[in-house]
């Protein structure tokens, strides 16, 4: 049996979206799976539209998701071969030329015969196709560009590729395809076509409807391992009620037999929840190097005063609340800047009035404790409470405010254990009135 190969064939004249990378992490697990190889093509034969920021982002994207490629080509530099394999068909009278327009050079066209196709889809089962609705396909353009279906039909031949694994808006090409195989002499790889996928609220995706490219993706805080099993779940289920799996064991599951014939949905706010269970599950020195940059963008730390260690632990402190990287500035920044950035609601709501007292009462307990940490804190806490006759919420939202300048964070006693008994004295006193 011949090795499985596979090809992903991105076009560089636009970024790499979900569909697309949906596309190439199907052919790469297979090919994984198969202990094949994944071939990268890039169909760059548009001059005009065709461009290197392009190309960047779809070689980065594809890297920053893990789908390293075995074999890259571009067509841009496989011309002269086109134009060989087309003058071969002209040879044999299988095609023939054509002014397309009074200004131009020829086009090689091929005569399309009329007959039934058949294919098995290996995602969608027989599928039948009447040539007779086809008419004669250009190979070469008259500006001596090959067209789509010529450029891939020969690719794919030569590249060796077994298994033709695309969305199903190229199910129209198929056949077109599959005459040019016969008409060249080369064999037939499997297809497989892969669902479309839809937006949440219906309808194919858009930029409105979550089109958007994987590097915005990553500009906006995910985890490449919570797209990726996202992505593998639109259209793919590794079992019943399964919606968590590591890369490693999906490759050992995956078949492109068992892809689902029916359109997937694109669910954002499912992403959410699972780019928060990657976050949450991270070895926290790994989600430190990825948000220490952030914390030096937005002026929170200054490199010369990095602390590595304190920073890893805010992390810990932080993780099992994030959805995305991006959160962790913004919620992390009471324990790096010496002034707290104060949310004015919440400190209208919590911090207007006089709290003086209860708060200097509190920081004499936190003196007075032996060992300073979470539960000890928390016995002096309730302790005061229960001095004062009053609901522990009375006291929790405003020392919260006070110390980290929002309503929602940790558990405050874990907050003031990280921030330290120096700083969150500080901050107590500093907001209590005659103080």
């Amino acid at each position: 049996m011949n090795m499985v190969r596979v090809r992903f064939a991105p076009s560089p004249t636009g970024y790499l979206h979900i569909g697309g990378s949906r596309t190439a992490l199907f052919n790469w697990i297979y090919a994984c799976n198969q202990k094949g190889k994944f071939v990268l093509r890039i169909e760059d034969t548009d001059k005009l539209r065709s461009e290197t920021k392009y190309l960047d982002e779809i070689l980065d994207s594809l890297k920053w998701l893990g789908l390293e490629w075995d074999e890259i080509y571009y067509q841009s530099k496989r011309f002269d071969l086109y134009r060989e394999y087309a003058q071969k068909l002209l040879e044999q009278g299988l095609a023939y030329t054509e002014k397309l327009s009074l200004d131009s050079d020829e086009a090689i066209i091929y005569k399309v015969t009329p007959q039934k196709i058949k294919i098995r889809d290996l995602i969608r089962g027989e599928i039948e196709f009447d040539a007779s609705e086809i008419k004669d396909q250009v190979l070469i353009k008259s500006d001596g560009t090959p067209t789509y279906n010529f450029a891939c039909v020969l690719d794919d031949a030569l590249m060796k590729i077994t298994h033709v694994i695309r969305g199903d808006d190229h199910i129209s090409n198929t056949p077109k395809q599959i005459l040019l195989y016969q008409a060249l002499g080369f064999a037939l790889p499997e297809f497989a076509h892969l669902p479309l996928i839809l937006a949440k609220e219906g309808g194919r995706l858009s930029k409105r409807k979550g089109a958007t490219a994987i590097s915005e993706f990553r500009q906006m805080g995910y985890l490449p391992e919570a797209l990726v099993n996202h992505l593998l779940l639109l259209g793919w289920a590794p079992g019943p009620d399964r919606q968590i799996i590591p890369i490693e064991e999906a490759i050992g599951l995956f078949d492109i037999k068992h892809v689902n014939k029916t359109a997937a949905v694109l669910d954002l706010d499912k992403l959410d929840w699972m780019n928060n269970q990657y976050i949450k599950n991270a070895d926290a020195e790994k989600i430190a190097d990825l948000v220490i940059p952030l914390l030096l963008e937005k002026k929170i730390i200054q490199q010369e005063n990095l602390d590595r260690a304190y920073t890893v632990s805010t992390v810990k402190l932080l993780q099992p609340r994030l959805t995305t990287l991006n959160e962790f500035p913004e919620r992390a920044d009471a324990f790096f800047l010496k002034e707290v950035v104060f949310d004015p609601v919440a400190k209208e709501k919590y911090l207007s009035r006089d709290l003086s007292r209860e708060f200097r009462l509190f920081i004499e307990r936190l003196d007075n404790l032996k060992v300073f940490d979470t539960l000890s804190i928390e016995e002096s806490f309730r302790e005061l409470i229960q001095e004062l006759g009053i609901e522990s919420k009375a006291l929790i939202h405003p020392i919260r405010v006070a110390l980290t300048g929002k309503t929602v964070g940790p558990g405050l006693f874990e907050v003031i254990n990280h921030l330290g008994k120096e700083r969150t004295k500080e901050r107590l006193l500093r907001l209590a009135k005659g103080g």
